[in-house]
């Protein structure tokens, strides 16, 4: 048998349970900044994963019209920030 260091086991895990897609949808916001940069993380007032839709909500107009139109481009960000296909759709509200 393989040993595994704690934060192997921690991934086998992690990528075995239903716990994973909870992990990822409370690290968006960290990657949303990292994504998107600090203005847009500032304007975008809730991000949630939900199965996989990713919900974008804000209040500003322009900055809504915007990621309406690069919905492609965020999921394919958010998917290589993630490192695997979670995000099929994204929902700007």
């Amino acid at each position: 048998m393989a040993e595994l260091s704690i934060g192997e086991a921690l991934q086998q895990f992690l990528n075995k349970s239903k716990l994973k897609s909870g992990m990822q949808a409370m690290q968006i916001e960290d990657v949303w900044e990292k994504i998107m940069g600090k203005t847009v993380a500032k304007y975008t007032d809730k991000l949630q994963i939900i199965g996989s839709t990713f919900f974008i909500t804000t209040t500003v107009a322009p900055l809504k019209n915007e990621l309406l139109y690069q919905k492609e481009k965020i999921i394919e960000m958010v998917n290589k920030e993630f490192g695997e296909k979670i995000i099929k759709e994204v929902v700007v509200r």
